[in-house]
């Protein structure tokens, strides 16, 4: 018990790390001479950064990707925290559910920022209010990390609601 138990702290954590990095780092979406994400632009050959704000024409998608982004990072955070607090807790034989509710919210949030993302791309992209053409990239590192932490988070929901505590 203690092993799964182990197991299951480890992969949480994990998670949390993996929503963590592709909400901050800069690679969601990169080429040869630039790097974004939902919060600046850089051109990596000058070491300019811009910050995306209002007066980008697609800023409401950007919002809705920082938000959930937000969300499910702090979601994920708090599912951890209730599932210490239950782990002391709940009798034996219960199941986690709460901590299984609130880190499936933080499934479907990192899930929808990383669906707008994904269907929002090409607009965002080709905004005239960055200084160098970003429209010929790629997806960074930092998109991917939120799809395996989709995934991460899915599994992970779903364990705490099959697991019962033990003695």
């Amino acid at each position: 018990m203690l092993i799964l138990l182990a197991f299951i702290i480890v992969f949480h954590i994990t998670s949390a790390a993996l929503l963590f990095i592709s909400t901050i780092d800069n690679a969601w979406w990169v080429g040869d001479n630039f790097s974004t994400d939902v919060w600046r632009m850089c051109a990596t050959n000058t070491s300019i950064c811009v910050a995306i704000t209002d007066q980008f024409r697609e800023y409401q998608s950007i919002q809705a990707v920082q938000a959930t982004m937000i969300l499910s990072t702090i979601f994920c955070c708090v599912a951890f925290l209730v599932f210490i607090l239950q782990l002391f807790r709940l009798k034996q034989g219960e199941r986690f559910v709460l901590t299984s509710i609130i880190q499936l919210l933080s499934c479907l949030c990192v899930m929808i920022a990383a669906s707008i993302y994904t269907d929002r791309h090409e607009e965002l992209h080709k905004s005239h209010e960055y200084r160098i053409e970003v429209s010929q990239g790629q997806y960074g590192y930092s998109f991917v990390l939120a799809w395996i932490a989709f995934a991460f988070t899915l599994i992970s929901g779903i364990m705490y609601l099959v697991l019962r505590k033990r003695k």
